[in-house]
Formats: C-alpha cells, sequence, structure tokens
C-alpha cells in the first residue's frame, strides 16, 4: 500500500470540507451559486447571508432523538392530507442571498409549487431544536429570518429548558402562539388539531 492511499484513507470528511472552505472565497465575497455549489458537495450544515457563510454544529444524539419523533409525528398528520415533512439537510431560501437548513420544514400540500428538488422557495411551517453552542442562533436570528420568509409558523423546541415554543406570523413578524412546558400539549396554530406532548418529546430516546 502506498503512503498516498495511506494518507487519503485517514482523511476525514471534516478535514476535506475545512481544505475546501480554505480554498474558497473569503468572508463577506461568497455568491449564491459558490455557497449552493459547496454545500451540494458537503454533509456539512452551512447556511449563507449576503456573502457570509456559517458552519452549522453536528447534531447530537438528543438532538436527533427529539427531530426523529417529531417528524414522525408531522410526517403522520401530513400524510392523509398529501402534505409534506422533510428534514436537514435540505436549504431553505429565505430571499436573495440568504438560506437556512432548518430542522424540519413542511408544506401542506406536496405539490406545492415552493418545494423545489434543490431547495425550497418556501415553507408552512419550519422547526428547530436548538443548539447548546449558539442559542441565539434559533431564539433570536432564525426567528428574524423565518418572518422575513414569510414563514407562517415557527416551532423553537429547546432541550436546555424542556419547553416548545410555538410562534404564528402576523404583521410580518412572529407573536407567541404559545410556550408549551412538561406536562403540557404544544399545539400548532395553522395545522388545525396537531399537538404534541412536551414530555414524549424530551423524554424519546
Amino acid at each position: 500500500m502506498s503512503t498516498q492511499t495511506t494518507l487519503v484513507e485517514q482523511t476525514t470528511q471534516a478535514q476535506v470540507d475545512d481544505f475546501l472552505l480554505e480554498l474558497l472565497p473569503l468572508q463577506g465575497h461568497w455568491s449564491e451559486e459558490q455557497y449552493l455549489w459547496v454545500t451540494d458537495f458537503s454533509n456539512r450544515l452551512i447556511e449563507y447571508t449576503d456573502g457570509y457563510i456559517e458552519v452549522l454544529p453536528m447534531p447530537t444524539d438528543q438532538h436527533q432523538s427529539v427531530l426523529a419523533f417529531l417528524f414522525q409525528l408531522f410526517r403522520d398528520y401530513l400524510r392523509p392530507l398529501n402534505g409534506k415533512v422533510l428534514f436537514s439537510p435540505l436549504r431553505l431560501r429565505i430571499e436573495s442571498r440568504r438560506f437556512r437548513e432548518p430542522d424540519l420544514l413542511l408544506v401542506r400540500s406536496a405539490d406545492d409549487p415552493r418545494r423545489q428538488n434543490r431547495f425550497w422557495l418556501g415553507a408552512d411551517l419550519v422547526l428547530e431544536v436548538v443548539s447548546p453552542d449558539k442559542v441565539e442562533r434559533d431564539l433570536v436570528q432564525k426567528r428574524g429570518d423565518y418572518a422575513d420568509g414569510g414563514v407562517p409558523e415557527y416551532w423553537i423546541v429547546n432541550p436546555l429548558n424542556q419547553t416548545i415554543t410555538v410562534l404564528v406570523l402576523q404583521d410580518k413578524a412572529y407573536t407567541e402562539h404559545g410556550v408549551f412546558l412538561r406536562g403540557e400539549l404544544a399545539s400548532s396554530a395553522t395545522l388545525e388539531g396537531f399537538t404534541v406532548a412536551v414530555s414524549e418529546v424530551f423524554d424519546t430516546d
């Protein structure tokens, strides 16, 4: 076995991603097409705003367990209605030069023209599971982003304090439909009859 082959085998995907990012444009100079290209060929979650990119942390076991539980509930609700729910990584275009990768996003109709193959142009509901590395990303920044994108409903699932906050869009800004605690049922503002037991979300394994 050659030394070159050994080095290739020992190279991790994260090292490849970091190398690519070093070769590509400096922060503030990324074009939308350059962002789309690099995310087409990377398994990292990367978001884009006005020439800047942000590489998101890898999800934890708890994060993925919570997300999988909620995905199943939304899928069961939407299936008889011909709706569609998907989970990250999938890019959502907020507007020109801004892309996010929600943990979960859905449309009421699978035939919705905003649901495109490379990325979605909008959604009826998005959901984020709060990451401890930068809580303001999901609590503040993305609240503004998804409002700007006209997403009618935004769920913030926070394992740090075990709450689910459901926001509904009114006059281009979000208001609280409810902040739901353990022992309560979190309800959707726009999906009639959809509820989830908060305790079950955070007790999933």
